[in-house]
């Protein structure tokens, strides 16, 4: 096997964790997953299959929790692959990384991997640009960037390369739980676009090409442009060829999550103003975020 281990992020997956690791667990046999405490079966089933399984109480996002693990695992493999519990390797993909991994010399510090999406048991193919993502990297050279929405790797040098095949995103909970999920995702975006304009965090990051895009979809109107986020998505790039499931995605994730999060900003704009102080107490004080 190759000398790789694999952190898994978790907080009630019993749908998926059995899945995530029995598809990973031919690759390698150092898998960690970091459980926040789960009220399910999670953590029976992940050491069941053989993961060491460690627990540590939800920081507040994704980046700080990860960086926690990157702190406190005792990992002693050249790579470090990181995975979504609802999210699994393909049998290509897993191939490609056997072959490939071993002949990759430095400077070479990064992976990037091409994901697919499904939703409603439906694969993805339009409606949005293809999508690779930072997921592999040497130990020590990376750490997630301290964003509330979006976290992603950065590298602390080094140069990157790209696999040929993909990973897949599969979530199998229902709409109800998507919509729940990313009704606390709204309010996230929201602190990362105010943080963009007012600064309220105390770090900064380097803009990558999506945060780029980003700032211009941030300069565009208010509640127009989730509205032009969906027909670009929906028409522009030809959602509509993924019959029910594409519209029902990009309806709910291209205009009625981003309409949330404006409604959000301004709920927050009329509340607090520009006032920094203000709005990191109502922030305390309504969602229960320390900033």
């Amino acid at each position: 096997m190759v000398s790789i281990s694999v952190i898994i992020l978790t907080f009630n997956e019993e749908l998926h964790i059995q899945r995530c690791i029995e598809k990973v667990k031919t690759l390698t046999d150092q898998i960690f997953v970091v459980d926040s405490f789960s009220s399910d079966r999670t953590i029976q089933i992940a050491s069941s299959l053989g993961a060491m399984v460690v627990q540590n109480k939800w920081p507040g996002n994704q980046a700080v929790q990860f960086n926690w693990a990157l702190d406190h695992l005792d990992i002693n493999t050249e790579w470090i692959l990181r995975l979504d519990a609802d999210e699994y390797l393909t049998d290509q993909m897993i191939t490609e990384i056997n072959e490939r991994l071993l002949k990759i010399e430095s400077p070479v510090n990064g992976i990037f991997l091409n994901r697919k999406l499904i939703f409603m048991g439906r694969l993805i193919k339009y409606g949005v640009d293809k999508v690779k993502i930072l997921r592999i990297f040497r130990k020590n050279t990376a750490r997630y960037s301290q964003t509330w929405m979006d976290e992603h790797l950065v590298l602390s040098g080094g140069e990157t390369i790209t696999l040929d095949s993909y990973f897949v995103d599969d979530n199998l909970n229902t709409i109800t739980n998507w919509t729940e999920k990313h009704n606390d995702y709204a309010i996230r975006e929201a602190i990362n676009m105010l943080d963009d304009r007012l600064k309220l965090l105390n770090e900064s990051n380097t803009l990558t090409l999506q945060q780029n895009k980003k700032s211009f979809y941030a300069k565009m109107p208010m509640f127009l442009r989730g509205f032009a986020y969906f027909v670009y998505r929906y028409i522009i790039k030809l959602g509509f060829l993924d019959g029910k499931e594409g519209f029902i995605r990009h309806f709910l994730q291209g205009f009625w999550y981003r309409t949330l999060v404006d409604a959000k900003l301004l709920e927050i704009q009329k509340a607090c103003g520009d006032d920094k102080t203000k709005i990191k107490e109502y922030l305390k004080q309504h969602y229960k975020i320390e900033l």
